[in-house]
């Protein structure tokens, strides 16, 4: 089964060293990285915001036990957004490659 993974990063250089990593190490197929996501979240009692980074990664679900350390490892938030979600079906060329480019 292949995943989608949602992590946001302080800002866009820690998410270009996390997302060179991920596709270097074959954790993933792809990475796309959108600057400048406005965030409101629940931390340490209270609302907060950031502007911050988001990486949308495709995956294999096999891998993600992996990819989650290894994002966990270089990531600068206590408490990193790492959550994935099914692809349940795409393209099956691209779905393909995606397998074939990861290990």
């Amino acid at each position: 089964m292949n995943v989608v993974i949602f992590v946001t990063t302080a800002n866009k250089k820690e998410a270009e060293k996390i997302a060179s990593s991920l596709v270097k190490e074959k954790l993933a197929a792809c990475v796309n990285i959108m600057e400048n996501v406005h965030s409101l979240f629940w931390w340490q009692g209270r609302v907060d915001e950031a502007y911050e980074a988001l990486l949308i990664v495709k995956t294999r679900k096999a891998l993600l036990s992996k990819l989650i350390k290894k994002v966990k490892s270089l990531h600068s938030y206590e408490v990193p957004e790492i959550i994935a979600l099914p692809i349940i079906a795409g393209n099956r060329e691209y779905l393909q490659w995606l397998n074939e480019s990861t290990r």
